[in-house]
């Protein structure tokens, strides 16, 4: 059971129960820690398990602001294991998703953890779309992604018999798994190994102390001070944070710049019927159009039995927002203020608008997946989950594909570590992810 302490009362989970149930008693925080880790996501719960299992020795504390772990980002993503086909040769991203996927299958193997290697297609249907996706494959071979191979229109009914295509990859070793159930058995080991979770703690201050702790016969051991928003404070001697939408925002209260900005967009997911399951075996996804900053449409099977479509993808009114009428000002001012975000906009008006469109209209986003599916009706579809992804611009208005780290001013940044960006497929890297983060933490502090 994972043993927290939520703002002041002690609370317990297991991996595959997301409700945090009350225990036994309660006490503030004015405590001392030799690392603290603010961010509760699988990301911070990857390399907070990393960091102690490497220091035993050492005291950890990990800080969560929501009263559950990893129910953002962590728990409202579409459940795929990428084998790292899209990323560019030599990248972190194309090593850490290669690695990320193998150590994936081998932790969800060694806890007894359920996923399915379901594989994917991603299909051509327009001639247009072959150079591409030969390009892709070339790609993908020069990452190390196993078992790759380009297939014809037969052996893609062989594969789906109900996805129409000229030419697909195919990725047998992609699958699918319940990353909430993956990131909650990471933070089960990094209790189980000495760690201290706290939820309900929002953090809104990090900031060097100039006194020694009430009752400490050790100085300035010490020397960060955390403050919630609730007036309770931890001291450290050095600080991860790992806080996904809010990654801008930490960084910027330990001194640093807000750039890159986080802006968030919100992917709406259609669901097929159950009664039209069997349309779908494995993943389909598009070739990727360069000329367009997402993905597209795709088709994903989860964990549960149910088929998710889509997603769109829309800019999202509240860093938190999943709903369409979600709206928070302040969220909404910092996202609309930004010059990266207006200049994206302005290259992407008709694809912006097509997305919101589509939204908006099921019909019409049924007409893109029967490019791939032509037996799929709007009848077929009901109106599924979203989730909000923590997208980093530029002041150009260009998209932060890959790892950003910062680290604070003065004498609080040298003990200060954040990372400004985590781009997708940060779960299925987190693992991988964790040991570069936690080898970055080695070089900077010293443990």
């Amino acid at each position: 059971m994972i043993r927290t302490l939520s703002g002041a009362c002690f609370r317990a989970a297991g991996p595959a129960q997301p409700r945090l149930l009350k225990a036994s008693p309660s006490r503030q925080l004015h405590s001392t820690y030799d690392v603290a880790v603010v961010g509760g996501g699988i990301v911070g719960l990857a390399t907070a398990r990393e960091l102690l299992l490497r220091h035993p020795s050492l005291s950890f504390i990990l800080l969560e602001k929501e009263k559950e772990l990893a129910v953002h980002q962590s728990g409202h993503n579409s459940g795929v294991i990428h084998s790292g086909i899209y990323y560019t040769p030599g990248s972190l991203k194309a090593r850490l998703c290669v690695r990320g996927a193998t150590l994936a299958y081998e932790y969800c193997d060694k806890k007894g953890l359920p996923y399915k290697r379901c594989g994917k297609l991603i299909v051509a249907v327009e001639q247009e779309e072959i150079p591409r996706l030969k390009a892709l494959y070339e790609r993908g071979m020069q990452n190390n992604v196993r078992d790759l191979s380009i297939i014809d229109a037969k052996e893609i009914r062989e594969r789906e018999p109900y996805c129409r295509g000229i030419m697909a990859l195919d990725s047998p070793y992609t699958g699918i798994v319940d990353w909430r159930v993956v990131a909650l058995q990471y933070g089960k080991d990094f209790v189980e190994a000495g760690g201290e979770v706290v939820t309900d703690c929002e953090v809104n201050d990090i900031s060097g102390s100039n006194e020694s702790p009430a009752g400490s016969a050790e100085g300035m051991k010490y020397p960060i001070e955390i403050r919630d928003k609730k007036g309770n404070k931890v001291r450290c001697r050095y600080v991860l944070t790992c806080g996904g939408l809010y990654s801008d925002r930490l960084s910027q209260i330990s001194g640093c710049s807000r750039e890159p900005r986080i802006v968030p967009f919100r992917g709406d997911y259609l669901v097929l019927k159950p009664e039209k399951h069997y349309l779908v075996k494995g993943n389909i996804y598009p070739v990727p159009d360069p000329r367009f900053p997402f993905l597209g449409v795709h088709f994903t099977p989860r964990m549960d039995g149910s088929v998710w479509l889509g997603p769109n993808a829309v800019l999202a009114f509240k860093r938190e927002g999943y709903r369409v009428y979600d709206f928070n000002v302040r969220d909404f001012a910092d996202a609309m203020s930004f010059r990266g975000l207006q200049k994206l906009v302005l290259r992407n008006v008709a694809y912006g608008i097509g997305e919101m469109y589509r939204g908006i209209f099921t019909s019409a986003q049924v007409k893109l997946l029967q490019k791939y599916i032509p037996e799929i009706s709007p009848s077929d579809v009901l109106r599924g989950p979203s989730g909000v992804r923590a997208q980093a611009l530029d002041r150009a208005g260009n998209l932060v594909d890959d790892f950003v780290f910062d680290g604070g001013v003065g004498e609080v940044g040298s003990r200060v570590l954040h990372v400004r960006n985590a781009p997708s497929p940060a779960a299925t890297s987190s693992l991988a992810i964790a040991e570069m983060i936690a080898d970055e933490v080695e070089s900077r502090f010293a443990l």
